[in-house]
């Protein structure tokens, strides 16, 4: 199993959650973040000016086995990819173990396949 956690503009999280959604992956979790990025620059948005050091994204985690790791990563990457600075991160970690609450269930087979 592995974790996926991918780091995306906030403006293109519906996009990419749709896209997941459609793709085997039946369940993930999310939560807005804020970076600090490489590119420190001042940038005017009508009159006001602000610094884009600061930069609001959604951070978006989701636990799936090894077989749907590619085909994951794929979806995020096309999905989020503007082509400009702070498309965004993704990163891949192994996971040991999962455990379902509910039933006891342990291993990979506590997650489903979407049917």
């Amino acid at each position: 199993m592995k974790k996926i956690e991918a780091i995306i503009r906030k403006t293109k999280f519906e996009e990419v959650k749709d896209a997941l959604l459609n793709s085997n992956i039946d369940w993930f979790e999310y939560c807005p973040v804020h970076g600090i990025g490489q590119s420190r620059q001042e940038r005017i948005y009508r009159g006001v000016v602000y610094s884009t050091d600061m930069i609001e994204r959604m951070k978006i985690t989701i636990v799936c086995r090894d077989v749907l790791v590619d085909a994951t990563v794929k979806v995020i990457r096309e999905t989020a990819h503007t082509g400009n600075v702070g498309d965004g991160r993704i990163f891949i970690s192994e996971v040991l173990d999962c455990w379902s609450i509910r039933t006891g269930d342990n291993g990979d087979t506590v997650l489903k396949d979407k049917k």
